[in-house]
Order: structure tokens, then C-alpha cells, then sequence
């Protein structure tokens, strides 16, 4: 597989580009057949699949203390309904947001020791199952992006719920409005220097038009130049590639089997094997 290289402000395409971009296409997802709590999901059709907990693993492990489990919704949202236990951390939580968007390094990872920092406030460790979760389909992905981030800082104890908190319900599994019971903080976390395949920098991507597959994951109206969701700049860079990220989720917010996926990044002229770069 080649290196994927990805831009510091994405979505939850992020991680399932990670998951799913060197896919064989020999298997069918099993997640139209888990229809209740006892069916279960296999998993194994996807490759590193570890990024992912499955719903019914998860509830296995409400209530332990040695799982940390953070909602990325919103804060309006977060209060309609949770996950037990679930702590609201949004979108930009672990990012710098100092300035305004468009600003130099703003919405790009905070720093190793700053973000260490950060998660020790929540009590992460790096022993503790940490997972994250959203409402999914609305976007833009707080729960993959923040899972990309903290996996770059090599926390592989770091999970992304599979399906979200939309495939959570379908099962019929618990949400509450309850505050989560206070976390105490954590001391000694050890995150390692930024893996920086698993970003890009605009100079990057300037100086490898001609050989990488730059992909646009937003909406068909911003690739066409909309500035409704806070972009600096309307347009997209120079030679991408539209794919909508929702393309590439079922009804439930559960991807797409890898055979399907496949074909839509093929139709968006992607190959598994392309050097691509998803913003």
C-alpha cells in the first residue's frame, strides 16, 4: 500500500480512507446483517480495522473505568442524548483555534506536550481504551478527525465507534442526558513525535500536483466555490477530485462495503494504489 497522505483539516473521510483505501474487494460487509444487538460485525472485510470498537463491544464496556469514551458532537446535540459516560469534547477540542480560520496553523494539531496535556485533563492514558463517537451524518467528522489525530500522536489504544452514534441507536443500545460522572485527571502520558505520513503540508501537496490525487471530500457547493461553512478562500486546489464524504457510508452512518467503496472512488477516478491526499 502507498503512503496516504492527508491535509491537517479534514473529516471523518480521514479515517475511513485509513481503513479502507487498500481494501481487497473478495468480501461483503456484514453490517446490513447486524440488525440487532446479538448479530455482531465482522470487521475482517476491512483492512486495519483495528481503528474501530463495534457497538456491541462498546456497551460491553460501559461503566469501566478503564475506558474513557468522548462524544464530538456538538454541545446542543450532546445534551439531547448521549452515550452513557460519554464526555463532550466537539470538533476543534484537541486543535489550535487560536485566530480564525484561514489564520496560519489554525485548526491544525495542538502541539505533543499541549496535547498531552489536554487528555491528561480527561484522564486518557496510554492504557485506558479511549473511543470516540458523533452523530456522524450531519458532519463533518469530529470523531474521525479527532481519532486521526491522537493515532498520529501513536495512541493505539484510540478507537472510533463504528458506525456512530447512529448505528448506537439503531441497536437499540442506551443514550442518556446524564452528566458524566467527573473524571480525575491523569499524570505520564507518553505520546510520540507527530507520524507525519498522516498529513500533509500545503507545501506538499504544491509541489505534487502532477503525481498525487488531491481529493475534495466537502459539498458539491463548496468544491464550487460556496464560503458558507468558513472557508478563507472559495474554490477548491487546483486539479481535485469531488468525492462527497458521506458517499461512502450506508443509511446507518456504517461504510460502505469495500467493494463499494472502490467502485465509487473509481467512478471519482481513485485507485487503492494512488498516492492521494484528502481534504
Amino acid at each position: 500500500m502507498l503512503k496516504k497522505k492527508l491535509l491537517s483539516l479534514t473529516t471523518l473521510i480521514m479515517a475511513l480512507m485509513l481503513v479502507l483505501s487498500a481494501c481487497t474487494g473478495s468480501k461483503q460487509s456484514t453490517s446490513d446483517s447486524a440488525d440487532s444487538p446479538q448479530a455482531g460485525v465482522d470487521l475482517s472485510v476491512y483492512k486495519n480495522s483495528d481503528i474501530f470498537i463495534t457497538p456491541q463491544e462498546l456497551n460491553e464496556k460501559l461503566g469501566d473505568e478503564n475506558v474513557i469514551i468522548f462524544d464530538g458532537n456538538k454541545q446542543g446535540a450532546y445534551e439531547k442524548g448521549h452515550i452513557p459516560g460519554a464526555i463532550n469534547v466537539g470538533f476543534h477540542s484537541f486543535s489550535n483555534v487560536e485566530g480564525k480560520p484561514g489564520d496560519p496553523l489554525w485548526g491544525t494539531s495542538l502541539n505533543k506536550e499541549e496535547l498531552a496535556k489536554k487528555l491528561e485533563s480527561y484522564g486518557v492514558t496510554n492504557d485506558k481504551l479511549v473511543v470516540f463517537y458523533s452523530d456522524v451524518l450531519p458532519g463533518p467528522g469530529p470523531d474521525g478527525r479527532n481519532v486521526w489525530q491522537l493515532r498520529m500522536a501513536g495512541l493505539d489504544n484510540v478507537k472510533l465507534l463504528y458506525g456512530g452514534m447512529p448505528y448506537w441507536k439503531e441497536l437499540g443500545y442506551e443514550v442518556t442526558k446524564d452528566a458524566p460522572a467527573e473524571v480525575a485527571p491523569s499524570t505520564g502520558l507518553v505520546l510520540k513525535d507527530f507520524d507525519e505520513s498522516y498529513r500533509a503540508t500545503k507545501e506538499h501537496i504544491g509541489e505534487n500536483l502532477e503525481n498525487t490525487v488531491i481529493i475534495d471530500v466537502r459539498t458539491e457547493k463548496e468544491f464550487k466555490g460556496s464560503q458558507n461553512a468558513g472557508e478563507a478562500r472559495g474554490g477548491h486546489i487546483k486539479g481535485a477530485k469531488h468525492l462527497l464524504w458521506s458517499d461512502l457510508l450506508n443509511e446507518n452512518a456504517t461504510p460502505k462495503s469495500p467493494d463499494e467503496i472502490i467502485k465509487i472512488m473509481a467512478d471519482a477516478g481513485v485507485t487503492p494504489e494512488d498516492d492521494f491526499v484528502v481534504y
